[in-house]
């Protein structure tokens, strides 16, 4: 099962389970795996058609990084979570995954262009919003407004896609 160039199966029977080595974490390693699609999806490099697998393994470690960079100023008390679990994936979980991450990209395609890039600047590059209205030259109080559209049509998104 493929998803813009990636096999899925391979995301998540090979990638996934170094991203968990590395987090120690199996939610925050498939937070930033799903992080990944998003940011791979919503991508206008070249570069990411041409070896979609090592461009998306490019997005994973430097997701990677900066989770770990987030995690430096906590202090983390977690114990070690278990890791040997066996990975097992249904064609029907890759189907349901695929559909889901097509929707979600077709929703923010469908953003008007301005909502559509305070939304990427925000939720996917990270960018404060007081950054993103001064890049924009927008008012703080016109990027909330971006932002709120944005998180209101995903969300009556996910709603319907729930029924």
């Amino acid at each position: 099962m493929f998803w813009h160039g990636i096999n899925l199966h391979w995301a998540y029977t090979t990638l996934l389970p170094g991203i968990r080595r590395k987090t120690l974490c199996p939610h925050h390693a498939k937070d930033i795996l799903h992080d990944g699609f998003l940011r791979f999806a919503l991508t206008t490099s070249p570069h990411r058609n041409q070896e979609p697998h090592a461009y998306l393994r490019t997005i994973v470690q430097n997701l990677i990084l900066e989770q770990y960079r987030k995690d430096s100023y906590f202090a983390n008390y977690q114990q070690q979570a278990e890791l040997e679990e066996p990975v097992t994936v249904s064609a029907e979980h890759l189907a349901d995954i695929k559909q889901r991450l097509e929707l979600v990209t077709q929703i923010i395609q469908d953003l008007p262009p301005k909502c559509r890039q305070v939304f990427i600047m925000y939720r996917i590059e990270g960018y404060a919003q007081k950054d993103i209205a001064e890049q924009m030259h927008i008012s703080l109080n016109m990027v909330e407004r971006h932002l709120i559209r944005a998180l209101l049509d995903l969300r009556a998104a996910r709603e319907q896609f729930l029924k």
